[in-house]
């Protein structure tokens, strides 16, 4: 990945809707009060609070699984995973530079957890259940004092590390049947583990919290309890609540200067309850387990990131959730921007479909269709209607200020419709299901038609462009084919085949030329009457290409796919002129509005990222 894009300028990243809610804490407020902090695929973003501006932390190489801010604030400290039998990284950053303090390699797969002892001395770091080792490393000169296994050879694995609050040589670590206190003997350079007691009680801690005074212990368990354990002693002090237990497990704990506790449980219960009889005293119902609570400050305010990708503002008086930022939670499929305007986008995943305003990165409508797929969506010209293809063998079609359903068209495939476009004139729409066949339907004042069906493909229909004029379309197959079809008599034109699975397809603006893509990783100009092939480049060093879109004046083109780097390219003379590397999953989707100020890409990991595009539009 490095030796292909060294060289080439990188594209300036605008902005990034997305949050990924399943990391563990993994949203912070920065000590002074501005900053939140959290991860999204392989880059870590710092959001202003107050007007929503973001910065971007570029250096991991795959998606962030840990974050952690100093007390001072001057670092944040970020983990990773990584594949197995390599190395996965942590980064140090300095905060105020906006740079690389240090990079640590030691753990392998997965860093589980981390945390900074009270004076920046140093960072101790847990690794995932492949490496169960614990380290402690010094800030000052970027290397690990020392090491351990993270638990007892007859215990289960760790899942949470966190310092003490005032003394730089004591910790914490958690999990599965083990809770220790660990002691840093710098002189020998060893740690030394003492096990807490906990009698009877066996637990899989997920969370840890101390007091500011490093007096207890508080622990958060899977089966929704609370410990609370004196740190000098190692004693379990007590348990609850008593009876009713926090539903799917507690995963997250604050504790505020009152002594109160802020806890967060899996079912998406968020409580305000007392630290001696764990009784809760105000609580609120959010959507999808809660996984991450920060304070902002002494503790008026607070953040609360759920699993659904949500982030939720509370204060401490009225304790009532005010939404402040929504994404997706699984793969976005595709992405659309209605014609002749730079204002909206559309992007569709798993059970819903969303429409977004492009400069205040913000939800406008949610349509939502339980346990269905959106495969594919596409604006009509007139944008007067959203078109969309679903995994249940439907085309539904919405009204785009309201989401009311205009049409349905019921088994309009098989196995499911894959791929989806309409006619300039508004009229018909022409879909690809997932058993080959390309269908015509003409939308009617009241219901609908199906004008033809076309058979030539034998595997799913990945993608549709129609030809200006309406009379002709182009379709990609991962069978192998992209084949041109004449809509107005229902028959083959052209034919062109390959041995890969084509994965997108497109029109050049001047029509003579259609350029296909898929897990061959070739870019393939092809001539439209002769179906012969006039350029081959080689479009990527690993992985398919997913998706491509051709500026307007043909003069560039943009791609993207499973080695997660999007590239613009000079259409003419076939090369690189820019990368962006920001994804840290596959790309999925690629479109640029038609006076090319804006480029938007989606991925597999539920992020949306809006770029600069670097070459402004011909006059």
């Amino acid at each position: 990945m490095a030796c292909d894009t060294q060289d080439i300028p990188q594209l300036d990243l605008e902005s990034v809707i997305g949050f990924n809610g399943h990391v563990f804490s993994g949203l912070r407020v920065h000590p002074d009060r501005e900053y939140l902090i959290y991860p999204l695929g392989c880059t870590v973003i710092l959001k202003k609070i107050k007007d929503g501006k973001q910065e971007f932390l570029h250096g991991h190489s795959n998606n962030v699984s840990c974050v952690s801010v100093s007390k001072t604030g001057r670092y944040i400290a970020s983990g990773q995973v990584n594949y197995m039998g390599f190395k996965a990284d942590i980064i140090i950053w300095d905060y105020a530079q906006r740079v690389i303090h240090a990079r640590l390699q030691l753990h392998k797969a997965k860093v589980e957890s981390l945390s900074f002892s009270p004076n920046d001395k140093y960072l101790v770091s847990l690794g995932g259940r492949d490496d169960g080792s614990v380290v402690v490393w010094n800030l000052d000169t970027k290397q690990a004092v020392c090491g351990s296994p993270a638990s007892a050879q007859s215990a289960g694995y760790c899942l949470s590390v966190k310092y003490s609050n005032t003394n730089d040589n004591i910790f914490v670590s958690a999990g599965s049947g083990t809770l220790r206190v660990w002691e840093l003997d710098l002189p020998n350079r060893k740690i030394r583990p003492t096990e807490c007691q906990t009698g009877k009680l066996k637990r899989i801690v997920r969370c840890i919290q101390v007091t500011e005074d490093d007096q207890f212990i508080f622990c958060g368990t899977t089966s929704g309890d609370i410990m609370k354990i004196s740190l000098e002693k190692g004693l379990l002090n007590s348990c609850g609540p008593a009876k009713k237990k926090f539903s799917a497990g507690v995963n997250v704990i604050k504790i505020l200067k009152s002594g109160i506790l802020l806890v967060g449980s899996g079912d998406g219960l968020f409580t305000l309850c007392s630290g001696t009889n764990f009784k809760i005293l105000k609580e609120a119902q959010l959507e999808k387990g809660v996984t991450s609570i920060t304070k902002r400050g002494e503790g008026q305010q607070f953040f609360v990131g759920t699993e659904a990708a949500q982030i939720y503002r509370f204060s401490y008086d009225d304790f009532k959730p005010e939404l402040i930022s929504t994404s997706h939670t699984s793969a976005v499929r595709d992405v659309a921007i209605p014609f002749g305007t730079s204002e909206l986008f559309a992007t569709c995943s798993q059970d819903d479909i969303r429409l977004w305003h492009i400069n205040k990165p913000k939800e406008l409508l949610r349509i939502t269709i339980p346990n269905m797929t959106c495969n594919a969506l596409d604006f009509m010209i007139d944008g007067h209607s959203i078109i969309s293809a679903w995994n249940d063998g439907k085309i539904r079609v919405f009204a785009p200020e309201s989401g009311r359903p205009m049409y349905i068209i019921h088994n309009a495939h098989n196995m499911g419709v894959t791929a989806i476009a309409g006619t300039r004139d508004c009229k018909r729409i022409i879909s690809g299901g997932e058993e080959g066949e390309v269908r015509v339907w003409e939308l009617q004042p009241v219901g609908h038609r199906l004008l033809g069906i076309m058979k030539e493909h034998k595997d799913t229909i990945t993608c549709i462009k129609i030809k200006s004029d309406d009379k002709e379309c182009v379709s990609a197959s991962a069978d192998g084919s992209c084949i041109i079809w004449d809509l107005t008599r229902f028959v083959s034109i052209k034919m062109v085949l390959a041995n890969t699975m084509y994965r997108t397809v497109c029109y050049h603006p001047e029509e003579f030329h259609i350029v296909t893509s898929g897990t061959d990783r070739k870019i393939v100009y092809w001539d439209v009457f002769e179906g012969s092939v006039l350029r081959e480049l080689e479009g990527s060093q690993s992985g398919s290409i997913n998706a491509m879109h051709i500026s307007q004046d043909g003069k560039h083109f943009v791609t993207g796919g499973d080695d997660r780097l999007l590239k613009i390219w000079d259409y003419m003379e076939g090369r690189v002129t820019h990368v962006g590397v920001a994804h840290g999953g596959s790309i999925t989707s690629v479109k640029s509005c038609m006076n090319n100020c804006i480029l938007v890409t989606t991925s597999a990991d539920g992020a949306i990222l809006r770029w600069k595009y670097p070459h402004p539009p011909s006059s």
